[in-house]
């Protein structure tokens, strides 16, 4: 099974539609794939795949009241389908998550005794165990707000692994300096390990300073994989037609352009290479082998 969080400490790195690509190119690989969008904002990934319609309703059912064990339906109905891809979407009440963590553990803690510590952390964990997630998806994908805080502890926790878009410029190369410290900072918090599987440079214009950068992140003993390239029409397309890039291309695009046909062939490669870390075999090829 393959579980990460996408993660970057800087914004406008791509991170969310990193995400989604990487999503479809699973699926497209064969493999059951879950994305949990932990996001509060209002351009998240809900909104990019198009299954945000129940974004600002206060009757709906959320991830959040699952989290803090009141919810209002069953998880299954939680689940949106795009691009042969499952999402859970965001929700307006993911701003309040903090605070409803905090009532959560306030009442947990005075019925359990001052022993005790609730576990504000490791409650999305706790909700996909509950409802045998992990045994029902190959990859599940969180995709959280940069911004440190209970949705981005809670989506770590619950992958235990991070693939992380990094702009490469000068103020990419302080990401790079900061990168093991902040890996370091999210072990301490959590009080677990984290693996990067993967440091993906994005939005790159191929210069010889942006090598320089590759280098020094390979250095820290970190996978490059890939280093994609601005493809800022196709990525802003995306947004517009709320699609994923390989959709967008196919359906939308009046031409097909080599330099983007080349950025859709590296997702795909970085998703096969993040399945084989993961030992996953497509379905196709378990039929094959049978």
């Amino acid at each position: 099974m393959l579980t990460y969080t996408t993660y970057s400490e800087a914004g406008g790195v791509g991170k969310t539609t990193l995400a989604a690509n990487l999503a479809v190119a699973h699926a497209d690989n064969g493999h059951k794939v879950l994305i949990i969008d932990m996001d509060q904002q209002d351009g998240s990934l809900s909104h990019l795949l198009g299954v945000d319609a129940d974004r600002h309703d206060p009757d709906a059912d959320t991830i959040v009241h699952h989290m803090i064990d009141r919810p209002r339906g069953d998880f299954d109905d939680l689940i949106k389908t795009s691009e042969g891809v499952d999402i859970i979407p965001s929700h307006d009440a993911l701003e309040s998550l903090g605070d409803w963590l905090d009532k959560a553990a306030d009442f947990e803690e005075a019925a359990a005794g001052e022993d005790y510590e609730y576990p504000r952390f490791e409650q999305l964990r706790r909700v996909l165990a509950d409802n045998d997630v992990p045994n029902q998806y190959d990859v599940i994908i969180v995709d959280p707000p940069a911004t440190a805080g209970p949705h981005l502890y809670n989506g770590i926790d619950a992958t235990r692994s991070l693939v992380i878009p990094m702009e490469l410029s000068g103020k990419g190369k302080q990401s790079i300096q900061g990168l093991e410290s902040v890996v370091d900072g999210l072990e301490d918090s959590l009080e677990i390990a984290v693996g990067v599987l993967a440091v993906i440079p994005n939005g790159t214009k191929r210069t010889t300073d942006q090598e320089t950068y590759r280098k020094e992140v390979e250095g820290l003993g970190y996978e490059v994989p890939v280093i994609l390239a601005d493809r800022t029409s196709l990525m802003e397309g995306c947004w517009t037609q709320q699609c994923s890039a390989f959709k967008y291309v196919e359906e939308h695009r009046d031409r097909k352009r080599d330099y983007e046909l080349e950025t859709l062939e590296q997702i795909r490669s970085l998703a096969a290479q993040l399945e084989a870390e993961a030992n996953l075999v497509d379905e196709e090829e378990e039929v094959t082998a049978a």
